[in-house]
């Protein structure tokens, strides 16, 4: 029996909790990632990024070849790296071509290290806090004469986000109000700016009035306010932005000229991280097959379709991790055994009181035939979600609060409700396309 990695009874419970509701944890996948280890060069990817670099990356997968599992992965080892990640969700509500919009869930979705909720204002705070230090140290100032230190940080302000200022001009004057609002003790005004430099479009006139600022972030500041951020990130001592584009599919079921128009910016985005417009980013974006080749996804747009173009008529064993698109080929059985049994010893590690019952009722052999049930039912590549909420829920919750329930005598194997649309069509085998799917967001 593998032991799991040790972690606190609070983490240990949000993983726990997050596979019982057949969702993907946000953090702590390594204790139970499963057949990564070919993805394990990305690492190296990463650094370079760490180093000033950039990347581009895209991930194919069908429905339930953990792609969104793959992103998390892959962000968690970006943060081990001291890099910031954030993960977008390609919506109708979040369109790929409105880049201020997509700007905007990345600063609310900003996780640094430990911190998943309010990462940007700390980010912004210890910026400032830093660039204070640093005037005080240069130019000999005393910290209580505040008049001196705040016209020298508001220079430093300037001069750090020089970079931008052709792009994003408005940047370096809302944050400068923001800290002046901020040693003013008016943390409503601050809090107003720093909801604006996020790209809230909702920010009362009147406060953008008095900072002397002008409209919202619109789609042609995005990328300007990206490149402050980065600079921001880098001056605080972290390494890089992993920025995750996921569920591009999406895209295919959009009106025509918007499905151009997102096509558009995504092609556009590409060639400027390509010019190396935005060192120390690394972008990835993920989509179906039907996405990368379908005739309602990139090949819609030739200029894009051919950035995009990798081989894959090869055996899949045979993929470079190099290349600019990787796939997905989802869970075989022996990896979905190897998966319950991590998940199994992870709660168990928890549970000191039943750890017993649990090692004794849900054995190997026992997840060998709740896995096997399972992708009988569905196919395998799309059943990891459906048997881990299985396992989970049905059978390890309920060894471990009922001394009497005995998997094999009192669990009907598996019960196949609350599937999505995708697991429904799996099960009948049929396949659907983009159009036909109601993405559940």
């Amino acid at each position: 029996m593998s032991r799991p990695k040790k972690i606190s009874p609070a983490r240990r419970r949000k993983v726990i909790d997050a596979l019982g509701r057949g969702t993907v944890p946000e953090r702590d996948l390594d204790l139970f990632a499963v057949g990564m280890e070919r993805f394990a060069r990305l690492d190296e990817e990463l650094a370079a990024v760490t180093r000033g670099g950039w990347k581009f990356k895209a991930v194919q997968g069908e429905y339930g070849s953990g792609k969104t599992f793959f992103s998390r992965w892959l962000a968690q080892r970006a943060r081990d790296k001291n890099m910031a990640s954030s993960e977008v969700q390609i919506s109708q509500d979040v369109p790929l071509h409105k880049l201020n919009v997509i700007y905007q869930r990345l600063i609310k979705n900003l996780t640094i290290a430990e911190t998943s909720e309010g990462a940007f204002r700390a980010l912004v705070e210890d910026w400032l806090l830093n660039l204070e230090d640093e005037v005080c140290a240069a130019e000999g100032l005393d910290p209580a004469d505040r008049d001196r230190v705040e016209a020298a940080v508001n220079k430093r302000i300037d001069v750090r986000l020089k970079e931008v200022a052709d792009s994003a001009p408005s940047l370096a004057t809302a944050l400068r109000a923001y800290r002046k609002a901020r040693m003013a003790g008016d943390s409503g005004t601050a809090m107003q700016l720093l909801s604006w430099v996020s790209g809230d479009e909702h920010v009362a006139a009147s406060v953008k009035r008095q900072a002397g600022l002008k409209g919202e972030v619109n789609a042609d500041t995005a990328f300007g306010f990206l490149r402050g951020l980065l600079i921001i990130l880098r001056d605080c001592g972290h390494t890089g932005l992993l920025l995750v584009l996921d569920e591009l599919e999406t895209i295919q079921r959009l009106r025509a000229d918007v499905r151009d128009k997102s096509l558009g910016a995504l092609r556009h985005l590409i060639d400027e991280i390509d010019r190396g417009s935005f060192p120390g980013l690394f972008l990835l974006i993920t989509g179906t097959p039907a996405f990368f080749t379908g005739p309602t996804g990139v090949p819609q747009l030739p200029p894009l379709a051919q950035r995009l173009d990798v081989d894959f008529d090869t055996d899949p064993r045979f993929d470079s991790m190099q290349s600019h698109r990787l796939r997905l080929t989802g869970f075989d059985l022996d990896k979905l055994v190897e998966l319950g049994r991590r998940v199994r010893d992870l709660y168990a590690e928890g549970e000191p009181q039943a750890r017993e019952r649990i090692n004794q009722l849900v054995d190997d052999a026992y997840i060998k035939d709740l896995a096997t049930s399972v992708a009988g039912k569905l196919s395998v590549g799309t059943s990891p979600r459906v048997f881990l909420r299985s396992l989970v829920s049905d059978v390890l919750f309920k060894v471990a609060e009922h001394p009497d329930f005995n998997p094999r005598v009192h669990y009907a194997r598996h019960r196949l409700d609350n599937l999505t649309i995708e697991e429904q069509n799996a099960l009948q085998g049929t396949a659907s396309s983009a159009g036909d799917i109601d993405i559940d967001l």
